[in-house]
């Protein structure tokens, strides 16, 4: 059995990573790891749990014991302080945060930079060891022989996915990508805060984080890499007043003139191999409850002849296929088990 340590066991990350390793048949729970609620039972915390998982949260100093994973469900610079020991013990560390998103120094200060973090990496020696966690892209790299796995965020999981096969293929103008991404409330955390007070959210949504969200550094990577050029895109992310769900309304302007037909083929053939994507036509009845709870990410291919616009409408759960369902994705291939191991059902409709 693979020996799973989580670190911010109390969180909407730990939790979720928490219910889907009690359901896999090659993995267990060895230890809840927080600084807030020790000595409680997660299942106090969480009473789903109840009777599928009654550990108790312990402090960093009382864990004991070796474990084969650690899923760091912690905030930007805290998994890089803690990796090397993890390391040290031979222990696979796949991180949530952006601490290893980015595989050298100046990346990764580019990235901090942007979001108002200190750009110089606690450990960027173990930068180059780490991989970026979208599976479908570098599911070739993220093997036996990796140790760090980086997390992808939740809207970049989102718009890589979307917008991946478009960029590969090279068919839309590459200054012409526009992201316009809606989240629900759960994608801010666990924390309290007076504008997701629920007076503040009920029948209430907004756009943040305009100046340039932190996610914005991955997308334009990946879709770089992807298209084969450096690139930017017009990124917009909005509140809404659900719990959970993302759905990213992509744009491009096509080089050429293609039909639905067309670009909805190369779309299904892109993902023809990739068990949690899965493809529809533009009159699918396909919204945000049919991927909720599950690692899906459905997409919507349209094309707007009339304006030749590419139309990507991607639907994820961002706690799961945008947080810990990518995260035992990545665990799964780093331990060269099935990849869907743990993760292959549907949700629950309505």
């Amino acid at each position: 059995m693979i020996r799973a340590k989580v670190v911010g066991a109390g969180g909407y990350g730990g939790v979720g990573i928490t219910e889907l390793l009690t359901q896999h048949p090659e993995a267990e729970v060895g230890a809840l790891v927080d600084v807030e609620n020790v000595g409680s039972a997660i299942s106090d915390l969480y009473p789903h749990l109840k009777g599928f998982c009654d550990q108790t949260i312990i402090s960093p100093d009382q864990v004991e014991g070796s474990f084969d994973v650690v899923f760091m469900a912690t905030p930007d610079g805290v998994g890089m302080k803690l990796a090397p020991a993890e390391l040290a013990n031979g222990t696979k560390v796949i991180d949530y945060s952006g601490d290893f998103r980015f595989n050298t120094p100046e990346s990764y200060a580019a990235y901090a930079t942007r979001i108002g973090l200190n750009p110089e990496h606690a450990n960027p020696q173990l930068l180059p060891q780490s991989v970026y966690g979208v599976a479908e892209l570098h599911r070739v790299d993220i093997n036996a022989d990796k140790q760090i796995v980086g997390n992808p965020g939740c809207f970049a999981v989102s718009c890589i996915l979307g917008l991946s096969p478009a960029a590969s293929k090279q068919l839309v103008q590459t200054d012409s990508i526009i992201c316009d991404c809606k989240t629900g409330v759960s994608g801010a955390g666990k924390t309290p805060h007076a504008v997701f007070h629920y007076p503040a959210r009920y029948d209430h949504m907004n756009a943040y984080k305009l100046a340039g969200h932190q996610h914005v550094c991955e997308i334009e990577r990946e879709l770089g890499l992807q298209a084969g050029s450096e690139l930017q895109i017009t990124f917009t992310s909005q509140v809404v007043p659900l719990c959970r769900g993302i759905m990213s309304t992509l744009y491009g302007t096509l080089k050429e003139d293609l039909s639905e037909a067309e670009v909805l083929e190369i779309y299904q053939d892109a993902y023809a191999n990739d068990a949690f994507v899965r493809v529809f036509n533009s009159v699918a009845a396909v919204g945000s409850t049919h991927v909720r709870g599950t690692n899906y990410c459905n997409l919507v291919v349209s094309v707007d002849e009339r304006t030749r616009r590419l139309r990507i409408v991607s639907y994820i759960d961002n706690l799961v296929k945008g947080q810990a369902g990518s995260a035992l994705q990545n665990m799964n291939l780093l331990f060269g088990l099935e990849e869907t191991t743990g993760l292959n059902r549907p949700g629950m409709y309505p």
